[in-house]
């Protein structure tokens, strides 16, 4: 099938980090692209400095990119040491102080989604204590979401990569968007559908898209095996899409992959073929 009508974006954390973060943006642009999407670029940071932010806006908005998905702080990503809000002590303290400085900021350029990644499990705090400070500060930042009238997004990852993540699984992370949405009453947590972490969970892609495609929020794609683009490994990633569409989603598909030894801008030739 066409990919004409599908809406992709790129991921400026994963896509052109040959460049500087301010000039991903314009790269992106060349290539073709209107819309991004990123990890927190700060992992040391959860408040950075005003002109910090400043740059960022304005590397957006003078290369004409919307920015339409931006995870809350989470620490270091790529990395073993992922994830912050369930993580009592100083990194729960760090996603708090990010909720609504990185709302602001999605809120300045017209952002609609906000990625919130659970923390992974640590020693000497029970799993009950971290998912209880979990759903606490998810449900404040389904709040901050609603406030600039964004979705909160819940993402799961795969266990090979991030074994000390709990959301390994797409029923695990329904799991927490449906109480996160019943402690808000806010019903803007929304699963964050990554076809490339749950390929590496060996879960049956079409059947979580029929079962969970009414509560996605967001998608992203990487082949597998490699997380590579699309036509290096063996997804079949453009009738996945097309059975995302036939099943009601119309929104971003996020492109959230290894470049490739050409570079960013050659790991989109698959898209001239579709």
């Amino acid at each position: 099938m066409s990919l004409d009508d599908t809406r992709f974006d790129v991921n400026l954390s994963i896509l052109f980090t040959e460049l500087p973060l301010l000039e991903r943006p314009a790269a992106a642009a060349a290539a073709g692209f209107t819309a991004v999407e990123l990890w927190w670029p700060w992992i040391d940071a959860p408040v950075p400095a005003k002109s910090e932010l400043d740059a960022l806006r304005d590397a957006l908005t003078d290369a004409g990119t919307q920015l339409v998905g931006l995870n809350l702080y989470a620490g270091q990503l790529p990395g073993p040491d992922r994830g912050a809000l369930s993580i009592p002590g100083e990194e729960s303290d760090r996603f708090r102080a990010n909720i609504d400085v990185a709302a602001d900021f999605a809120a300045s350029v017209g952002c609609k989604a906000l990625n919130a990644l659970y923390g992974n499990r640590v020693e000497g705090v029970s799993e009950e204590e971290q998912d209880r400070l979990a759903l606490e500060n998810l449900v404040i930042a389904a709040r901050a979401a609603d406030r600039i009238g964004a979705v909160l997004l819940i993402e799961a990852l795969n266990q090979p990569e991030s074994p000390l993540y709990p959301l390994v699984s797409a029923p695990a992370a329904i799991d927490v968007v449906d109480k996160v949405n019943a402690l808000s009453g806010l019903g803007n947590a929304k699963f964050l559908l990554d076809l490339y972490h749950l390929s590496m969970n060996g879960e049956d892609l079409p059947e979580v898209i029929d079962r969970y495609a009414d509560k996605t929020g967001h998608v992203q794609i990487a082949d597998n095996p490699g997380r590579g683009a699309p036509g290096t490994g063996t997804l079949p990633l453009t009738e996945l899409i097309g059975r995302l569409r036939k099943a009601g989603y119309d929104g971003w598909v996020g492109l959230e992959y290894k470049p490739g030894p050409d570079g960013s801008p050659a790991s989109f030739r698959w898209l001239a073929d579709n």
